[in-house]
């Protein structure tokens, strides 16, 4: 699926600019982290990189293929809050695996046991906290076997216990080479999890750096400011 190539981006709402000239190059493989304040056009980025919305100028290219339905099945989206088929457990992976055929009820429990849940695999998914819930979504969505995972904001709503399981999660799809683009607006989860940052801010793509670089010498003001934590307008 690499490299993933945008070229002059953009996206409108009837006369307004959400989204403007956002070029860049992904071509290497672990975490990026798409950070930035509220309204940066974070979330926008991501869904226009998958196919979800159509962009209003420029174009994105995984590896040189503009994006078509083969393409999007390799990819895999999961929003910040999940969104669960109002069955059990089980039956939310087996939605996905059932029409490969084959035994797939061992490949389920294979799956929801490294996302801790084969113990609830009978509840209805309704009835599982909100971090449950999301650890269901993020396991539904490597049920598909993506080369590219896509990820708002996985641990907004959660508390530290079930961010740390979902973020050792995400180490595990690192380490299968599942590249992984990541929302979040924790600088710590950034710290923690990325390779390489871009920061947006106002429909714009002001850096995209090496995580470490990235916090170290922020270039932008904006950046430096959300860095140190001051309010970024």
């Amino acid at each position: 699926m690499l490299p993933l190539e945008v070229t002059s981006l953009g996206y409108r709402v009837e006369d307004k600019a959400l989204l403007e000239n956002v070029s860049l190059r992904i071509d290497h493989d672990g975490i990026t982290a798409i950070m930035g304040p509220n309204g940066a056009g974070k979330s926008l980025f991501l869904r226009l990189i998958h196919g979800l919305l159509t962009p209003s100028s420029g174009q994105v290219r995984w590896n040189g293929r503009e994006l078509d339905l083969a393409t999007r099945r390799r990819q895999a989206l999961v929003f910040q809050k999940p969104v669960l088929m109002r069955r059990s457990v089980a039956a939310n992976i087996d939605f996905v695996l059932k029409p490969g055929g084959g035994h797939y009820r061992e490949k389920r429990d294979a799956i929801l046991h490294q996302a801790g849940l084969l113990r609830q695999r009978n509840q209805p998914a309704r009835l599982l906290s909100g971090g449950e819930q999301q650890r269901l979504a993020l396991a539904r969505a490597l049920a598909t076997e993506p080369e590219v995972l896509l990820l708002d904001e996985p641990c907004a709503s959660i508390d530290a216990s079930a961010t740390l399981q979902i973020e050792h999660l995400l180490r595990q799809t690192r380490e299968r080479g599942v590249k992984i683009i990541l929302v979040t607006h924790d600088m710590g989860q950034a710290r923690r999890l990325a390779d390489d940052i871009l920061f947006m801010h106002h429909g714009h793509l002001l850096e995209h750096r090496p995580m470490q670089e990235f916090f170290d010498s922020p270039e932008s003001t904006q950046a430096r400011a959300f860095v140190e934590g001051r309010l970024v307008l």
